[in-house]
């Protein structure tokens, strides 16, 4: 059985580190693989520019997309990730700091899977963590991710 990959899009260096610090602190083992923008995290996903030679057959178990990023928002990386057979079905958490109505609208409308203000005190975040990690990567059962070329 292949290992369940996470795949973390966040910009800011401390919530990169307070993600895998809960993780870890969970023993949520998983590989995370980390972008810092929205252009990068497609370019991974669909296997272009630097990521031309990945193989995109291996695709994450789970996205942990932040709002806020340079070059193509989250809401832009989600649209785009919705729009293509290969990651349509693909689990997105948008993982914020936005509690803004409009971002929660707007991220649903788009198809993200769910939606979570990130907590500002790091005890309380790093258990937000482990639900998402025990939830999408132990409980949920994911569709079979489409094989295309």
């Amino acid at each position: 059985m292949e290992e369940k990959m996470i795949l973390l899009v966040e910009d800011n260096p401390n919530d990169e580190a307070l993600t895998l610090r809960a993780l870890q602190r969970h023993n949520i083992r998983n590989q995370v693989v980390v972008v810092r923008d929205g252009a990068e995290a497609l370019d991974w996903l669909f296997g272009r520019g630097a990521y031309a030679n990945r193989d995109v057959t291996l695709q994450p178990q789970l996205v942990l997309l932040d709002l806020k990023l340079p070059k193509l928002s989250g809401l832009e990386v989600l649209r785009a990730v919705r729009d293509d057979p290969r990651t349509k079905r693909l689990p997105v958490v948008l993982l914020t700091s936005s509690s803004e109505e409009r971002d929660v609208t707007a991220g649903y409308d788009y198809g993200v899977n769910s939606y979570v203000k990130k907590p500002v005190e790091f005890g309380e975040f790093a258990e937000a963590v482990r639900q998402l990690g025990l939830y999408w990567l132990v409980l949920n059962e994911a569709a079979t991710p489409r094989r295309t070329k």
